[in-house]
């Protein structure tokens, strides 16, 4: 059994799913793709908070996800997203899992935005056991909202990294990634466990890409190797 609520985390809101009666045990920052805390995000979180595991959802828009918002007014307010608001905002995030939620270690899982988020996140949090990037948004040329060079960031993670790139991106090209895994490898400690899914598009693991079976089997291959890996590294 598990029990779910949307939270406030001092001026945050946030969506908590967790094992019901439990206090304790390991916990996983979720920051959501361009969806926001949309129906998919949340049954992920449900999914852990089944495995004996406490999730806690970054709220990206404010309350918008899919569920209420069309994809291009989540674009609109994707870029007036500032990294350094938006990180300031998981750290406290990360401060309640560690603290009132009593997890004795955590670690994050971020997808497309999410995805650069938790690098940089990883990058200035030492306290993470872990750091799963799916399909991260890092094309080398910075967006006029960003802060912060990647590539330039990773270096500093010394949790255990997971990171997951499908070939067939059209916002990264395969240079732009492999300049990232080049960096996460130079590092001197922290493991770097990179999958490459051929073909496979940018998002893979949105159910909204499954009816194309690249991306359907990309994310039925990548899921069950996250979720142990996240078992491995909170354990």
């Amino acid at each position: 059994m598990i029990e779910t609520a949307t939270v406030r985390v001092g001026d945050l809101g946030a969506y908590l799913a967790r094992p019901e009666g439990v206090e304790g045990g390991p916990g996983m920052l979720f920051l959501p793709m361009i969806t926001g805390i949309g129906e998919q995000v949340r049954d992920w979180a449900d999914e852990l908070a089944g495995r004996g595991i406490t999730a806690l959802v970054w709220d990206p828009f404010k309350g918008r996800s899919t569920d209420n918002s069309t994809r291009e007014e989540l674009s609109g307010l994707l870029r007036e997203m500032n990294d350094d608001s938006a990180l300031g905002e998981q750290v406290a995030l990360l401060d309640h899992l560690l603290g009132e939620l009593g997890c004795q270690q955590a670690g994050v899982m971020g997808w497309c935005l999410g995805g650069r988020l938790a690098l940089l996140l990883g990058a200035r949090e030492h306290r993470l056991a872990n750091v799963i990037s799916y399909h991260p948004t890092v094309p080398s040329k910075l967006a006029p909202q960003h802060s912060y060079d990647t590539v330039a960031e990773v270096g500093g993670i010394t949790a255990p990294v997971m990171v997951l790139y499908p070939s067939a991106d059209t916002i990264v090209p395969v240079a732009d990634f492999e300049a990232v895994q080049t960096a996460l490898q130079a590092r001197p400690t922290g493991a770097t466990i990179t999958h490459f899914y051929p073909g496979a598009d940018h998002g893979f693991s949105d159910r909204g890409r499954h009816d194309q079976e690249v991306n359907a089997e990309a994310f039925k291959l990548s899921w069950p190797q996250a979720l142990a890996f996240i078992d491995a590294t909170t354990s």
